[in-house]
């Protein structure tokens, strides 16, 4: 198989993965508005049913570190690919299933099991196996693909909602929505099957000869044996036989580090305006009802042609460079939409506030935590540094979806001088501690292999 084509399937394949993230994640977004009236559900229990798949989340990422150490990045990512096609067939409650929100519950936690995994195993994968001059666009190939996910769910759930009465998708419109990802789980699921094991589990588990024929796949030959001789070196380095102790001070900053951008990176407030973005435009930006899915597909846009711009920039640029911008955009449109809230002068400006922050977001917090994470940690330590990172920034996730419905139907917020705006100040205020933890810690990885990087901690 030529180099490029080899490239070619593995981009394909860990797109899938992040294509399931997303839509997993997404199809809630859509279902939920129908799931409320099916269900009669409060507030309170509108958020276990949202928040529910995110502690699925929080235990599949807690799980992938030792199960990718035990079984490798491919096996694990396939074990998420069939967690995520139970998970879309049962939480469309079949008629054999009892129909109650706990059954409903039971399957949306399977799928985060999958997506926890999956969220860990898929970036690391593609960073462990990619040229080092290209790692960083191949890694946002894969938040790209989460990406293009929230944007086909949007449509497909657009589309499905959009063909039925609102009395039809009351009663099954919303179970046609989570079966249509049986299609692309179930694609993901073969695929993985095609692509090889990762070079750098190979070589932890000393199979050095696999490792070198995966490497050879990828780059020349000179360049395959120079680079498994660093990931050698650096396996080799201090072992002396003795266990990686993940309590050493030197090993607990890094991972800490990595721990608080994961987390930070939720503490935008991305998901309570993607998860939560029908009951926004409806209450906060004053759309009707028929308005709301057509306007989810214009915000999935807007994230996805941003997306873009950060895929072909990351390599360019630089991942801090990034930071930088999309934070200041992020402020800005967070900025429009808690001031016009304020000022009770809700419309257009809002709405443009909503889609700056979303393509701010989209260029610099998406795609380059994923980057950083799956880079910055050492070998040694990689799955299960990562594992810790992407848990907690699953219990962020959780605390955000969570809290965000009951902060915006609390008294405080709806009333002066908040009027529907304290969510987005709040965020800001999180905004802004990005901007330091990027200056003081995150070090600059573009174009280093990842045994270089492993240099910027001694």
């Amino acid at each position: 198989m030529k180099k490029g084509v080899f490239l070619l399937l593995i981009a394909a394949v860990s797109a899938l993965g992040g294509l399931l993230f997303g839509y997993d994640t997404g199809v809630i977004n859509g279902a939920q508005f129908y799931l409320t009236e099916h269900f009669q559900l409060s507030d309170a229990l509108k958020g276990w049913v949202v928040g529910s798949a995110l502690l699925g989340c929080f235990v599949g990422a807690i799980v992938a570190g030792p199960l990718s150490i035990k079984i490798g990045r491919k096996w694990s990512l396939i074990i998420s690919a069939i967690l995520f096609t139970l998970s879309a067939y049962g939480s469309g409650l079949p008629e054999m299933f009892p129909q109650s929100v706990s059954m409903l519950v039971f399957f949306r936690i399977l799928g985060g099991l999958g997506i926890g995994v999956a969220s860990m195993n898929a970036p690391m994968y593609i960073a462990e196996i990619a040229p080092s001059n290209i790692r960083g666009r191949m890694v946002t190939y894969y938040q790209l693909a989460i990406v293009i996910g929230f944007f086909v769910v949007f449509l497909a759930t657009y589309y499905i909602g959009n063909n039925l009465t609102v009395a039809e998708n009351i009663e099954f419109g919303w179970r046609r929505m989570f079966w249509s990802e049986l299609i692309p789980s179930g694609l993901f699921l073969i695929l993985l099957f095609f692509v090889p094991k990762s070079p750098r589990w190979l070589a932890l588990k000393g199979k050095d000869k696999e490792a070198l024929i995966v490497l050879e796949q990828i780059n020349d030959t000179e360049v395959a044996s120079k680079e498994m001789l660093q990931i050698k070196n650096s396996l080799n380095q201090n072992n002396d036989g003795i266990k990686v102790s993940y309590f050493s001070k030197a090993i607990l900053i890094i991972i800490a580090i990595g721990t608080v951008l994961s987390m930070l990176q939720q503490f935008t407030g991305i998901n309570a305006v993607l998860y939560y973005g029908a009951d926004i435009f409806e209450k906060a930006l004053g759309f009707g009802k028929e308005d709301v899915l057509a306007q989810q597909i214009l915000l999935a846009f807007v994230n996805l042609v941003f997306t873009f711009v950060a895929m072909f920039t990351v390599d360019k640029f630089g991942r801090k460079p990034l930071l930088y911008i999309g934070s200041v955009g992020m402020i800005i449109g967070f900025l429009l939409l808690g001031v016009t809230l304020q000022q009770e002068n809700v419309g257009m400006l809002s709405l443009i506030g909503v889609l700056i922050f979303i393509a701010s977001f989209a260029l610099s917090m998406g795609p380059v935590v994923w980057v950083l994470l799956s880079e910055m940690f050492p070998n040694k330590i990689r799955s299960v540094a990562m594992s810790v990172a992407v848990a907690a920034q699953w219990a962020a996730n959780y605390v955000v979806s969570q809290s965000f419905p009951m902060v915006m139907g609390s008294e405080t917020n709806n009333s002066a001088p908040w009027n529907g705006s304290l969510p987005y100040f709040i965020f800001i205020a999180f905004i802004l501690i990005i901007v330091f933890v990027t200056y003081k810690f995150i070090p600059e990885t573009k174009g280093k292999t990842l045994e270089e990087i492993e240099g910027f901690w001694e």
